[in-house]
């Protein structure tokens, strides 16, 4: 058999495969058009930084630096302006002074409430015409104390109320409300007193806050005696606390009020001191009367 004529068909073909892969290839090259894409890429990247930020050319500008020069100016002026029309009416620099007190002081002050006949000098302590931190002077007033107590005698009226099976955040919120109204109303009450009997005194809003505000240690007192041991013991320890408070407002807000004939012991004299000292009495007398009336009810 001629072996040579069958084997050049084959050969034939297999070269007419191959000759074809010149006239079109299996795969595309794609290098080429990766290049192509990674230029337009490239180009695209940095036409918006050739082209420029519009912001930076805007902050570049003088007569924008200007108008936020005077922006910020007005801002500032702005803020001290509510600053200074905000401490007219709340002194808020001032309230620092009230809540500069530790742990000594604090310990101190509500011995002197519950006990004040054993305190002899209820002078406030001075410092180049400023009286010194409640720190360092018991007899200075403070509102740590009358905030505390205000904040411990709902505590304590929840406790009471929640003891009898009467509980509940809206009677809480009431109990709330009505003592804070209460304390407001006694404020506003002495401030008015104090205006129509023209009395020249140092005494501010805050001292009266704070004055009005340091009966609520004699009513947890009493509510935590009457919840330990009965109605009883309620009564006792109020009556106790009552006249405590009495005492401890008697000898504190004379200082404030009377003339320093007054402050000295000496007999008063005149109609204008004396209404001093009815209003003196007066200040004095309220407190164990708001005293009962916001805790007897919470003793059953």
């Amino acid at each position: 058999m001629d072996y040579t004529a069958a084997q050049k068909p084959s050969v034939r073909l297999r070269n007419s495969v191959m000759d074809g892969s010149d006239g079109s290839q299996l795969f595309e090259d794609t290098s080429g058009a990766g290049l192509g894409s990674q230029t337009v890429y490239r180009n695209q990247q940095a036409g918006p930084q050739a082209a420029g930020i519009p912001g930076q050319s805007l902050l570049s500008d003088p007569m924008s630096n200007l108008a936020m020069a005077y922006g910020s100016s007005l801002a500032s002026q702005g803020r001290e302006m509510v600053d200074k029309n905000l401490d007219r009416f709340i002194p808020i620099s001032k309230l620092k002074y009230y809540f500069a007190v530790d742990t000594v002081y604090v310990g101190k002050k509500l011995g002197l409430l519950v006990f004040p006949y054993m305190h002899e000098n209820w002078e406030v302590s001075y410092q180049q015409d400023t009286p010194v931190a409640p720190r360092f002077d018991v007899n200075a007033p403070d509102l740590y104390i009358p905030a505390m107590g205000f904040i411990t005698y709902i505590l304590v009226a929840g406790l009471a109320l929640g003891t009898q099976n009467r509980f509940s955040p809206e009677l809480l919120g009431v109990q709330a409300s009505s003592a804070f109204v209460w304390l407001i109303m006694e404020v506003l009450a002495v401030l008015l007193s104090l205006y129509l009997v023209t009395v020249n005194t140092d005494l501010t809003t805050i001292d009266l806050l704070a004055f009005s505000g340091y009966k609520y240690v004699g009513m947890i007192v009493g509510v935590v005696a009457g919840l330990l041991f009965g109605k009883p013991a309620y009564y006792l320890s109020l009556l106790w606390c009552c006249a405590a408070i009495f005492v401890f407002m008697i000898r504190t807000m004379r200082l404030k009020l009377l003339s320093e004939a007054a402050a000295e012991g000496r007999l008063v004299r005149g109609t204008r001191n004396q209404l001093r000292m009815y209003l003196t009495m007066s200040i004095a007398a309220a407190q164990p009367i708001f005293m009962y009336w916001l805790t007897y009810h919470l003793i059953r």
